[in-house]
């Protein structure tokens, strides 16, 4: 098992789009038993994938096991939740563990806890690798993914730490640039301080059965919503974007590879682009569907279908190099 978490620390980067169609695509066509996991207190991929039914019933009626109940036992002092449901989504073909709102509650939990942690006490590591421990009850799929909000807090970090790969999806702007110069500090300063609190770890028994290394690895990245335009038959961004594009790769290897990534320099790390979808989006939020596999009854009509076959064939490349850079990375 292979746990990637969706991480930007900008927001507004397709994120969304983006993992909830790259797991389907994973699952339903390569064949790949995959876990999510919405980790982003914004819940827009529950949003996403779950059909009204079910949502009505997680989020009004309040039934069912959310993200929450894996972190509240360690907030009463209870240690890790023995008590974990998945729920199989069927138009996705993945299993998915159901974002939650009150995730944002526990971020004082885990900031608080993080100090201790750095300076070995168990209660603090404990704290800290509860996502390692999730991770550790998921050794039937062959990949878990994360989606993510775009913040560098506690608990992102505890997800990241978790983590074996970081996928990166990024809108063509400047401040997506500025971004990245902010990750892969913020990760460096985290190994560090981690890693001094397992060398110091006052009770190490405690920790037996979960990670014990800040090691996670860059896997690559995705640019998306940009316009396009065809030029000698090949989809190109507009001008306006070819600035930020040429910057992207010496940025991403200085901030990024550099510093996380250095044994790993000649993988091909631009995964793919997703040029700007449009309406397919909102179609495929209304049906909850993988834009691939919508079809007419879902609303998709005229020049929709040539878009809907273009992005399967998007997803396809994304998926298959997403993978490549996992095997030479594992």
């Amino acid at each position: 098992m292979q746990a990637i978490a969706m991480f930007n620390n900008k927001g507004g980067v397709g994120k969304t789009t983006l993992v909830c169609n790259l797991v389907s695509y994973l699952s339903l066509k390569m064949g790949k038993k995959i876990l999510v996991i919405d980790a982003d207190p914004q819940c827009n991929t529950t949003i996403n994938i779950l059909p009204e039914d079910q949502f009505e019933k997680f989020y009004y009626q309040k039934e069912g096991f959310t993200i929450y109940d894996i972190l509240r036992p360690l907030h009463r002092g209870q240690g890790y939740s023995e008590k974990i449901n998945f729920y199989h989504v069927e138009n996705f073909g993945v299993d998915f563990l159901i974002g939650d709102p009150r995730l944002s509650l526990m971020e004082d939990l885990l900031s608080n806890d993080w100090k201790d942690a750095t300076s070995g006490e168990p209660r603090g590591l404990r704290t800290t690798l509860v996502f390692s421990d999730l991770l550790s009850k998921c050794e039937g799929y062959d990949y878990v993914f994360f989606d993510m909000g775009p913040s560098l807090g506690s608990l992102n970090r505890a997800i990241l730490l978790a983590c074996d790969f970081f996928l990166t999806p990024m809108s063509l702007d400047i401040f997506s640039l500025l971004a990245l110069e902010n990750i892969g500090q913020t990760m460096d300063t985290w190994k560090r301080r981690f890693t001094q609190g397992i060398e110091n770890s006052i009770d190490p028994e405690v920790l037996e059965g979960l990670k014990q290394e800040f090691n996670i690895k860059f896997v690559g990245y995705v640019t998306q919503q940009y316009t396009a335009k065809v030029v000698d038959g090949v989809k190109r961004p507009v001008k306006a974007f070819d600035k930020i594009l040429e910057e992207l790769p010496a940025k991403l290897h200085n901030e990024l590879i550099d510093k996380i990534n250095k044994e790993f320099k000649d993988i091909q790390y631009e995964l793919g682009s997703i040029p700007n979808l449009h309406s397919l989006i909102p179609i495929s939020q209304s049906a909850h569907k993988p834009i691939f596999n919508l079809e007419y009854k879902d609303g998709v009509v005229g020049a929709h279908f040539y878009k809907v076959e273009e992005f399967s064939k998007i997803i396809h490349k994304i998926s298959i190099q997403l993978l490549k850079n996992v095997e030479a990375m594992s």
